[in-house]
């Protein structure tokens, strides 16, 4: 890995091998100088065919190396064949696009609390309020307009983006980052009716983020009633995603956008639900479930299931009930017809 005199990096094909333990088809020693979309890549760039449609279009690319499936072999282009194309992009453009790291210190404009504790290599940006008793790690990252409650924790490498709201007592494990918008900590949703007005359940529970954690854009995670909202290790939740109070999610889970979980549901580890699927409250699911897009979950799921549909049923049910569903007008005029055909049938019996 080498450096150019413009400070750009240089890596030929066989070490971008080396790093995704793939197997070069073609000129190992080609200089790669970037990664880029499919249809702009240049010479000096290496992009990405996995998909039924790219791979046919391999030859067609503008880039000097491929990143392709195993069972890709031939083709006019330098070929880097792996097991995981989408896993070795994702090493290949971290090499290329490193993140930065922002200038070290806290900001003279930034509201720093009583009893502040914080490692070595923060960084906390111009209008960051820390409230009283907060403990950062080493290589936090605070960007402008966070705010950080009393009694709050985090661990190493956290970065936080703009605008976004850890409130009091909450954790934070290492290596978390949350995008800017998103509320950690906001009340949860709990009310008593005594008939004619609702009465506000205090929350005094925490949010506990652990390791390895990538939070979304405005997402809303609330805190518990008693207890914790716990986001185990691993997970990652995309943009407008809300959980709510005493809810667990197991490790390596996927949340995609504008997913909805209700109060004291657990996730088992590496589920994932696809967009927009709401979960009733109370419900578990299983470990390696598949919650699809829009589907409406009111009733626990084993392990390993995949579910579609409101209300959530196994895929194949779904695809099944679907495909029905089109034929229904039809289906009621042709029932109508039989139905007037059996009564003409039954009033012409003699009695």
């Amino acid at each position: 890995m080498t450096n150019d005199a413009q400070g750009s990096m240089k890596l030929p094909v066989h070490k971008i091998a080396e790093l995704v333990a793939g197997e070069v088809a073609g000129d190992g020693d080609r200089v790669i100088r970037g990664v880029a979309g499919f249809d702009e890549a240049g010479p000096d760039d290496i992009t990405l065919a996995a998909s039924a449609g790219y791979k046919q279009r391999i030859d067609e690319t503008g880039a000097g190396a491929v990143i392709v499936p195993f069972e890709v072999y031939q083709s006019k282009k330098t070929l880097v064949r792996v097991k995981n194309p989408y896993l070795a992009l994702a090493k290949v453009s971290t090499q290329f696009h490193s993140v930065s790291r922002p200038v070290v210190g806290i900001s003279q404009q930034a509201w720093v609390g009583e009893n502040f504790r914080c490692g070595k290599a923060a960084s906390v940006y111009p209008g960051v309020f820390i409230g009283d008793d907060v403990t950062l790690g080493d290589r936090v990252t605070l960007h402008p307009g966070v705010v950080v409650g009393n009694g709050v924790d985090m661990g190493n490498d956290v970065t936080v983006q703009p605008n976004v709201s850890i409130l009091e007592r909450c954790r934070i494990g290492s290596s978390v980052l949350i995008h800017a918008g998103s509320v950690i900590g906001a009340d949860g949703f709990g009310f008593a009716s005594d008939g004619n007005r609702y009465h506000k359940i205090p929350q005094v529970g925490i949010v506990q983020i652990d390791d390895d954690v990538e939070i979304g854009a405005c997402n809303t995670i609330d805190r518990a009633t008693f207890g914790r909202t716990w986001i185990k290790r691993g997970v990652k939740t995309d943009n407008l995603v809300h959980i709510a109070h005493n809810v667990v999610v197991g490790e390596d889970t996927v949340l995609v956008a504008q997913v909805g979980i209700s109060g004291s549901v657990t996730i088992g580890h590496h589920a994932i639900l696809a967009g927009q699927a709401g979960i009733s409250g109370h419900v578990a699911i299983g470990n390696r479930v598949t919650v699809g897009a829009q589907a409406g979950v009111a009733k626990s799921i084993p392990d390993g299931q995949i579910i579609s549909g409101t209300p959530g049923m196994s895929h194949r049910l779904w695809l099944k009930t679907s495909s029905i569903i089109p034929r229904l007008p039809d289906m009621k005029k042709k029932l109508r017809e039989l139905e007037k055909r059996v009564k003409g049938l039954e009033e012409s019996q003699p009695r």
